[in-house]
């Protein structure tokens, strides 16, 4: 009976972590169209989840010398990489389709376990790939020479990118105790440095004294609806940043690691109605039929099980195992949009 609460539980934070990853874009793009600059929206985001964190960071402070080289990644991959781009992107071209193109980062990551570090992949997480890609042709209508803004495609695709950095970070170090022999490294400990390297970065990147800061204090329009523009801060930092990450790596703890990537496919889904409803980007029906293509291929590329091997076999950021079998994708699943 506990282990069925546990699991209900599990899937409900993992759809709540969904939804608030989900929502980030949708509240940052009338920010960004209000005059803020992409980059300035980044480092609100990112430095306020920041200051939320800090005692969180406080309490897990021996992870500064336990597992510096993580904490840096994640910091400058996952949080300022990904978040810089992303918001980039959506300055550009609708919020589903950056979202969408995203999501091939499981394709990447297999794609440099592959040809990179040469080891074989399964047949189904292969199959992943060739939907994801294909998928992501409808997406952006290559028939009609990319319907799309090709640099906020390409910022789309440096998400995915930097997202498929962390991955490989984490992999090689993600399931070993650290240099002291301390236990593993606790992913909401690495949440709140990774956004706290991540707001340094981002304040030496996009200098944030030479914002509009009367932006804030003024309104966004979301599909011809004036809303406070500090609503939307709140949204972006509280909902779609501490939130989404403290409930998506609770998730995992009370679900498997895939189950829990799988459900996070939903994000896409999530971000593409929402936009749809508040922001009023419609997609056409190839680009839905894509968007469904993408994220059946991301589904699979996170879940295919290895076959048993001599070697290590990969089968996706969601279930990749290690040179040991261990499964190093609990913290990988913390990893940020």
């Amino acid at each position: 009976m506990h282990a069925s609460q546990g699991r209900s539980a599990g899937l409900g934070l993992a759809l709540a972590s969904a939804f608030a990853f989900g929502g980030s874009g949708v509240a940052a793009k009338p920010l960004i169209e209000a005059g803020l600059d992409p980059l300035h929206v980044v480092w609100l985001r990112v430095a306020g989840a920041a200051l939320v964190m800090l005692p969180v960071a406080w309490r897990h402070r021996a992870l500064v010398r336990g597992r510096p080289v993580l904490l840096l990644g994640f910091g400058l991959l996952a949080v300022a990489g990904v978040q810089a781009c992303y918001f980039a992107a959506i300055s550009r071209i609708p919020v589903g389709v950056a979202l969408l193109v995203e999501y091939l980062a499981p394709a990447l990551v297999l794609g440099w376990v592959r040809f990179v570090q040469r080891r074989p992949v399964t047949r189904a997480a292969a199959l992943g790939v060739v939907l994801a890609v294909g998928g992501l042709a409808c997406v952006v209508e290559v028939w009609a020479g990319l319907s799309f803004d090709v640099v906020g495609l390409l910022l789309a695709l440096g998400a995915a990118c930097c997202q498929v950095g962390y991955f490989v970070l984490s992999d090689q170090g993600g399931g070993e105790a650290s240099p002291g022999g301390a236990e593993p490294a606790h992913p909401v400990g690495v949440i709140a440095y990774g956004l706290l390297v991540g707001a340094l970065v981002l304040t030496a990147v996009a200098r944030p004294w030479g914002m509009d800061w009367s932006v804030l204090g003024g309104g966004a329009a979301m599909d011809g609806t004036r809303v406070p523009a500090w609503l939307l801060l709140v949204w972006i930092v509280l909902l779609a940043t501490v939130i989404a990450y403290v409930t998506g790596v609770v998730s995992v703890r009370l679900l498997s690691p895939a189950v829990a990537g799988v459900v996070a496919c939903l994000e896409a889904v999530i971000a593409t109605v929402l936009a749809w409803v508040l922001l009023g980007e419609h997609l056409a029906a190839p680009q839905l039929i894509g968007g469904a293509l993408v994220l059946a291929g991301a589904f699979i590329a996170q879940s295919a099980t290895p076959r048993p091997p001599s070697g290590p076999v990969a089968s996706g950021p969601g279930g990749a195992v290690g040179e040991a079998g261990e499964d190093t994708s609990g913290e990988r699943a913390a990893a940020g949009r």
